[in-house]
């Protein structure tokens, strides 16, 4: 386990609510929606950073997901948000680098702002090619850098600062999939 990540993500669970509670996801819920749209209900699903359980507002009803998260502190403030799921949902603390699940294990995974987060994300996503089943689709909401000017300037300069208390703002999360292994079949950019 990355105590250190670990450590982070605790200390952010107390604000967590209050920064992307109302203004991202106001902003995201209709990408997420369109997103997590796409849980098959026959499918055994990993959700991957469930943080405080602010996703699952936008997951559809009655799927069977398995969520994990590194940070015990924010499954505490899951608990409420997936007792009240509909479907069949456990959470547990774990961190991607070390996941326990057999090889082949589910049929989907979703992310949500994850990768911009994970320590290694190549072999983060390497691990999560290793427990979907063969044929099984991995589904990412993720912020990446931008290429845009003056966007891709800023979000350098900011990232050193930001990745100390949360996010990196500047990673190639496409290129990252794609050197895990993955193919990549579709990037739909949302802002």
């Amino acid at each position: 386990m990355d105590t250190v990540t670990q450590a982070k993500w605790d200390r952010a669970s107390r604000s967590l609510d209050v920064m992307s509670g109302y203004g991202p996801e106001w902003r995201w819920g209709p990408a997420k929606r369109k997103l997590f749209a796409l849980m098959k209900p026959d499918a055994k699903i990993l959700f991957l950073a469930l943080g405080t359980g602010l996703d699952i507002a936008h997951f559809p009803p009655e799927r069977d997901i398995t969520a994990i998260d590194i940070s015990p502190k924010m499954l505490e403030k899951a608990q409420a948000r997936v007792a009240g799921y509909s479907g069949h949902m456990t959470a547990e603390v774990m961190d991607v680098h070390a996941m326990t699940f057999a090889p082949g294990t589910f049929d989907q995974v979703f992310t949500s702002c994850t990768f911009c987060s994970v320590p290694e994300p190549v072999e983060g996503l390497k691990k999560l090619l290793q427990v979907i089943r063969p044929g099984g689709e991995l589904h990412m909401f993720e912020h990446t850098g931008s290429k845009v000017f003056p966007f891709s300037l800023m979000m350098k300069a900011m990232s050193p600062l930001a990745s100390r208390f949360g996010p990196e703002l500047d990673r190639d999360t496409v290129g990252n999939v794609r050197a895990a292994g993955f193919t990549v079949t579709g990037v739909d950019h949302v802002f």
